[in-house]
């Protein structure tokens, strides 16, 4: 009865023996269950790599002024290629402010079929009904697990790793030029780990027939790009 009626449980089987004139207990039911290997249900970090085309993710972080002033940088990405897809700086933020720069974020048909965020309050009211008009579903993390956004919390740390802890930021403007900068130099020429060494827009491979390396400075000088040039 077990083997061929897999969705059956214990009392099922009990309440058929005892039509059939045979009384034995629930435990004696259960001791010949076959084992059957249970199907493990995907992880987060599966869901996540599963869906990379269909996932971009958001998130602020605050850069301080030598003024003491705090900037608020909102940073949206594509979980595809890792690339920056929008980001802003305001002070303070508002949701308003927040749900007009995802409009912005995506123009046209580019939505995302999912929006990865954290629980603050200022993704609820005028960006959740700003996402829904949008067509994409909201996943949200939960209280404090900055790891289930691991991608974006990866790019805010190499952000302020590889550019902002080089930088005295002025003001508003000074930091939305470094942003530039520094968004121009990780698409085009920084390599990523996760994309098996390779940029968000590809770099080609120069073998060493095409010339002599060349190091060609990038975001101010804090970086470079090499590439070969014939001489």
């Amino acid at each position: 009865m077990w083997s061929s009626n897999p969705a059956w449980g214990a009392p099922r089987i009990q309440a058929e023996l005892q039509k059939l004139g045979i009384d034995v207990s629930d435990s004696t039911i259960r001791r010949y269950r076959p084992s059957r290997p249970r199907q493990p249900s995907q992880n987060w970090r599966s869901l996540l790599e599963n869906h990379l085309g269909d996932i971009a993710a958001l998130d602020f972080f605050v850069v301080p002024t030598p003024r003491f002033r705090a900037l608020y940088v909102l940073l949206i990405m594509a979980h595809d290629r890792c690339r920056i897809l929008h980001f802003n700086v305001t002070t303070p933020p508002s949701a308003r402010w927040t749900a007009r720069q995802v409009l912005e974020a995506f123009p046209h048909d580019t939505r995302p079929r999912f929006l990865l965020h954290d629980q603050d309050k200022i993704f609820a009211g005028d960006v959740a009904r700003q996402v829904r008009s949008m067509g994409t579903e909201e996943v949200l993390t939960a209280p404090g697990s900055p790891w289930q956004n691991a991608y974006c919390e990866r790019l805010i740390g190499s952000i302020r790793r590889d550019c902002l802890d080089h930088v005295v930021v002025l003001n508003e403007r000074h930091l939305l030029r470094v942003l530039r900068s520094y968004a121009s130099y990780d698409h085009a020429s920084r390599t990523h780990r996760a994309l098996d060494g390779d940029s968000p827009d590809s770099r080609a491979v120069e073998p060493p027939e095409h010339g002599e390396v060349i190091a060609y400075p990038q975001v101010g000088g804090i970086h470079h790009r090499y590439a070969r040039r014939a001489a």
